[in-house]
């Protein structure tokens, strides 16, 4: 017997076994690493959305969760993935200059937009307009998290590598089995694996894929994240991160040579150095028509939950998202209106 089960160990899945480990709460996980949105993330936590100058749903309660939850597991696997990095966003004009100073007078955007602006001092990068920095932003490693939480899940005995097969799953009124595995409640973790979940698959997850490009490019010598049509992450050693598209109908993980060319065309624009592609990765995102996570209690079975759609901010929502899923199942508190699954009630099909 075990508390609970996990199904999935992408950020939600890491986020919410941490809260149960933090509780002092038994669980198993399972995953067949079938889904690779976390692993192919931009994983930036930026308390605004750049194209429009907005803040971000819930950002001072997100980065509260981040960072208080990223440093703590960082001192329990005894590995650095957790990286403070400015975001600056590079100025196309005079007219968007003016744009981020106006953004930056309102009450809702002025803890996270700085007002002094940034000359360019770099000759490998076009930017004659310079630059406003976003504060509170960061960077996580997420192929060193994944790869170092589940070694550790392993070592102690939480994780089954292999596939979740629902036709398994026995629910009771106060508890759920699953094979030889007893647990007083469920919680499903998938991702864009969400569709072919038989007690979730009528919530309103789209799923959008994304790819991301690595590049190495010794001239450029950056130390922050540059947002301009794409963004460009340094990740050490001169490696870039190029990324990332959004394509709504293309459902694979496969990357493709139009993704390629579009980042590629994109980034010409303002890098002026040589750089060679090394890398290409494509995974798709768990993104929801209303761009709310999806968290709660399914609407027949009292033990069994979802906490999916993080969408492309992930390394933010996740904390924060698994925290309230926990608070609702054992103290009963209410999980935020605008991402508790009771939004979609009328979705689920009559009986």
């Amino acid at each position: 017997m075990v508390d609970y089960i996990i199904v999935g160990l992408g950020l939600a899945g890491t986020a919410f076994a941490e809260q149960l480990l933090k509780h002092e709460k038994s669980f198993i996980v399972y995953d067949d690493t079938s889904q690779q949105s976390s692993l192919v993330a931009g994983a930036l936590y930026n308390p605004v959305i750049l194209k429009r100058f907005t803040k971000v749903w819930r950002a001072h309660e997100q980065l509260a969760s981040v960072e208080s939850f990223y440093p703590q597991l960082e001192s329990k696997l005894n590995v650095k993935f957790d990286f403070k990095i400015p975001v600056y966003r590079r100025f196309a004009s005079v007219e968007e200059q003016n744009l981020w100073f106006d953004a930056a007078d309102k009450p809702l955007l002025e803890d996270f937009l700085s007002t002094t602006l940034i000359k360019n001092d770099n000759n490998n990068i076009d930017a004659p307009f310079g630059y406003g920095e976003v504060l509170s932003t960061g960077r996580v490693d997420t192929d060193i998290l994944m790869t170092s939480y589940t070694a550790y899940l392993l070592r102690e005995g939480f994780l089954k590598k292999e596939r979740f097969n629902y036709e398994d799953l026995i629910i009771e009124a106060d508890h759920v089995m699953y094979n030889n595995v007893k647990a007083k409640n469920i919680v499903f973790c998938e991702g864009f694996g969400l569709k072919s979940n038989p007690y979730f698959n009528y919530l309103p997850l789209n799923g959008t894929k994304g790819q991301l490009l690595t590049i190495h490019a010794p001239e450029l010598k950056t130390d922050f994240v540059l947002k301009s049509s794409v963004f460009l992450i340094p990740t050490g050693n001169d490696f870039y991160r190029v990324g990332a598209t959004y394509e709504r109908h293309d459902k694979t993980n496969q990357i493709t040579r139009e993704a390629r060319e579009e980042l590629l065309a994109k980034m010409d624009t303002f890098i002026k150095c040589p750089y060679e592609v090394v890398d290409q990765k494509a995974g798709i995102r768990p993104t929801v028509t209303d761009r709310r996570p999806l968290v709660g209690k399914h609407p027949v079975y009292p033990n069994v939950y979802v906490l999916n759609g993080m969408g492309s901010r992930g390394v933010m929502i996740a904390p924060y998202a698994s925290g309230q899923l926990y608070e609702a199942i054992e103290l009963s508190q209410p999980i935020d209106d605008d991402m508790d699954i009771l939004r979609f009630r009328k979705k689920y099909p009559a009986p």
